[in-house]
């Protein structure tokens, strides 16, 4: 998930009666929202016009850009800008500054948090308490392998269905449910907290998990004695998604401390880091210096790459140190969503193998969103696109169905295969599209995919699919073998999945 803005302000640049002085200095707010928390405004008027900078806790110092007086306005001139915060798809939200006595009245809106904050003109000691700290970047440098992740990971992770609502005790009780239906023996052996464990740092800068986990390497041993391997989760700005400390400055001790916890699997999600991260070059320095910290640290550490499939990632993914990248934004529990990314934003199939892979979200599998058959169709997508295949339910009450879905060795078996080679759609027609994908021991898995809201009767070209006239053909979810020229009829948004032998 991603919490950012590209949000527009609007101001009143006020002189005369009204305030005594216009809106040019340095101001300093008090008590700001949350969400992105302005903290000071510098406006400067010179020869080249208006011109001035707004600091957030979330995004640091973000230039007012096309800062200008629009003429309008009761009581004189207004002051419009908009500022950037790395994030391309957001439209433009009005905040607007007005006077408040002798100061100035924040109000708005910023993406979903009402803004209401009072700025009064600061000294330079108070804006100088507020300077928001820069680090360099390293150089472009490779990041050896870390030998993890030599087939897709298989897990569990809190996000979709607890979101920060997450502590210790449900972490442990996922472990041994995990251990308890079988799953963990199927393959999903990690169990990764995401966003919502952070709490605040020490005077030597060590970041604390908050009180919902009192204990973060107790935590990790009990997993561990499991069978089960620990995630965590962070970001390269200041604040998480949820609004938790980032690792901005802090790379190198962040995974240190991870390592001394026993933690197994890292995801680092961009968050508020593009407000400082946005172009290829900065996203790529960045995230290749999480990789060489967590290489630095000599334990394997999983590395999965949150920057929602910008700048190519796939491309350079590996080259910084990443096991799984992620392609798109985040998944939702419904059949628009997983079908929107599965079959369409899954990746460049040619980045994907062994040790770093395509990664389309986590599953929304068992948390209700949409049917059986639509359920069946999003691990069979995952499966076909050599995916992570990251639980996201509650494994704690799964019922048998779920279960089900989730356990069948056979369609796992294709996710898992060791050859690693992405599924590419062989032929789309009408709403329905037939997927092949090359396996280790020469076989094909075959997916018949329908996209439509109504059941099609589907077939399977053998000789145009380069399996001959009768390939041996096993149906995976009804786990028996089928005659090869055989008519399946597909359910609406469903699937059929076949393993094919010449």
């Amino acid at each position: 998930m991603t919490k950012c803005v590209l949000g527009v302000l609007a101001g009143v640049l006020l002189t005369g009666q009204a305030w005594g002085a216009d809106l040019t200095g340095d101001w300093v707010f008090q008590a700001a929202p949350s969400f992105p928390r302005f903290t000071r405004m510098a406006i400067r008027q010179d020869a080249g016009g208006l011109h001035g900078t707004i600091t957030s806790e979330w995004y640091g110092d973000l230039p007012m850009l096309d800062l200008k007086a629009t003429g309008e306005g009761p009581a004189g001139e207004r002051l419009v800008f908009h500022i950037d915060n790395g994030n391309p798809k957001l439209k433009p939200l009005d905040l607007t500054l007005a006077p408040d006595g002798a100061g100035i009245r924040l109000t708005g809106q910023v993406w979903y948090e009402k803004q209401g904050a009072t700025a009064h003109r600061a000294t330079a000691a108070e804006m100088a308490a507020l300077d928001f700290p820069t680090y360099p970047l390293p150089a472009p440098a490779h990041v050896p392998a870390n030998g993890q992740a030599r087939t897709p990971p298989m897990g569990w992770s809190s996000w979709n269905k607890f979101a920060e609502a997450i502590d210790d005790k449900t972490v442990r009780e996922i472990a041994d449910a995990l251990v308890r239906s079988g799953l963990r023996d199927a393959g999903y052996v990690y169990v990764n907290i995401d966003d919502g464990w952070q709490g605040e740092r020490g005077p030597d800068g060590v970041l604390h998990p908050n009180a919902k986990f009192p204990d973060m390497k107790a935590l990790a041993d009990y997993v561990h004695a499991r069978g089960l391997k620990l995630g965590i989760y962070s970001s390269p700005g200041p604040k998480s998604c949820a609004g938790y400390a980032g690792s901005y400055g802090h790379v190198e001790q962040d995974a240190r401390t991870w390592a001394e916890w026993g933690i197994d699997y890292l995801k680092y999600d961009l968050c508020s880091g593009e407000g400082f991260y946005h172009t290829a070059d900065t996203v790529q320095a960045v995230y290749q210096q999480m990789g060489a910290a967590l290489n630095a640290t000599g334990r394997p550490i999983v590395y999965s790459l949150c920057e929602y499939g910008r700048f190519d990632v796939g491309a350079w993914g590996r080259d910084v140190g990443g096991n799984l990248w992620r392609t798109t934004g985040d998944i939702e529990d419904s059949y628009a969503s997983m079908a929107a990314i599965g079959f369409d934003k899954n990746g460049v199939p040619r980045h994907t193998g062994p040790g770093g892979w395509n990664d389309p979200d986590m599953l929304e599998v068992g948390n209700g969103g949409m049917t059986t058959e639509e359920y069946r169709t999003h691990i069979s997508l995952w499966a076909m696109m050599a995916a992570p295949l990251l639980m996201g339910n509650d494994a704690r009450s799964m019922t048998q169905e779920t279960l089900a879905l989730l356990g069948n060795a056979e369609v796992i078996a294709i996710d898992q295969d060791p050859l690693g080679r992405q599924g590419l759609p062989w032929r789309k027609q009408n709403g329905t599209e037939i997927w092949t994908r090359p396996l280790a021991d020469g076989s094909v898995a075959v997916g018949l995919f329908n996209r439509t809201d109504k059941p099609v009767a589907m077939i399977a070209d053998w000789p145009a699919l380069g399996l001959g006239d009768h390939p041996s053909v096993r149906d995976l979810w009804a786990h028996r073998s089928v005659v090869s020229g055989a008519v399946h009829t597909v359910p609406a948004h469903g699937v059929v999945l076949l393993r094919a032998t010449r």
